[in-house]
């Protein structure tokens, strides 16, 4: 077979790569999807309030595809209800979805730490324990209790990511997403009573994890989680109640 008429056209790769198309460092839909999923978490859009997607596009400067494709990520996550014919609004959460959020918190948790006594790094336990320096400071102001709950979840954030199962930590996440609805639902500053158990829950937890100590690793989370549960929904009972009640 003769190949006289064959042309062999030279391309190096750097020609290849002029012709490849220019990829955007953020897809739209990407940055739209990570401001609402902020606004919602941050409570600036609260449980139950609609989200209009015309109005959204509108202040975002996008068209409405970008927008409707990041109100379906929230609805597979869970922090969005897409109801037919009646439009999407942030999700809720009642004492039951509370109750069996929080026990999958704690499975989860628990089989981390198990884990995380074998697998955490010098350095994972230094910032955890930096943490919890951070977590015994006083809260009094608005911004305090923000600061706080920040500093909270990443406490436990970090005690998941130190088991070293990247799975593990992705359904955490998603979970925790759902429990920081139900805070949002509450919206009150009461719980400064509480961050003195909280905090001596916390030193029991490091010190568990300091020893290497699985048993009391577990058994103190699993406390920890138990007594936040019941107060996150103590909250939502309370701020449901009738005035007066």
């Amino acid at each position: 077979m003769r190949c006289d008429n064959l042309k062999v056209l030279p391309a190096s790769t750097s020609q290849m790569a002029m012709q490849l198309p220019r990829i955007k460092r953020q897809r739209a839909v990407d940055a739209v999807y990570e401001i609402l999923r902020d606004r919602i978490l941050s409570s600036q859009f609260k449980p139950g309030e609609r989200l209009h997607i015309d109005d959204l596009s509108a202040k975002l400067g996008v068209s409405f595809t970008p927008v409707r494709h990041a109100i379906h990520q929230l609805a597979a996550e869970g922090l969005v209800e897409v109801r037919p014919r009646k439009g999407t609004f942030v999700a809720s959460l009642n004492n039951k979805d509370v109750e069996e959020t929080f026990d999958i918190r704690c499975a989860l948790e628990c089989l981390a730490a198990e884990k995380a006594v074998s697998h955490i790094t010098p350095d994972q336990l230094a910032a955890i324990k930096q943490l919890l320096v951070s977590l015994s400071r006083p809260v009094v102001t608005r911004e305090d209790r923000k600061s706080h709950e920040r500093d909270n979840s990443e406490f436990h954030r970090a005690i998941v990511a130190a088991a070293g199962n990247q799975r593990l930590v992705e359904i955490y996440e998603d979970l925790n997403a759902h429990l920081q609805i139900g805070r949002a639902h509450t919206g009150s500053d009461d719980e400064s009573s509480r961050f003195s158990q909280e905090q001596a829950e916390h030193v029991a937890i490091v010190e568990a994890l300091d020893r290497r100590d699985s048993a009391a690793l577990v058994r103190a989370l699993r406390q920890h989680i138990s007594r936040a549960g019941k107060a996150l929904s103590d909250s939502l009972r309370a701020s449901s109640a009738p005035a007066g009640t």
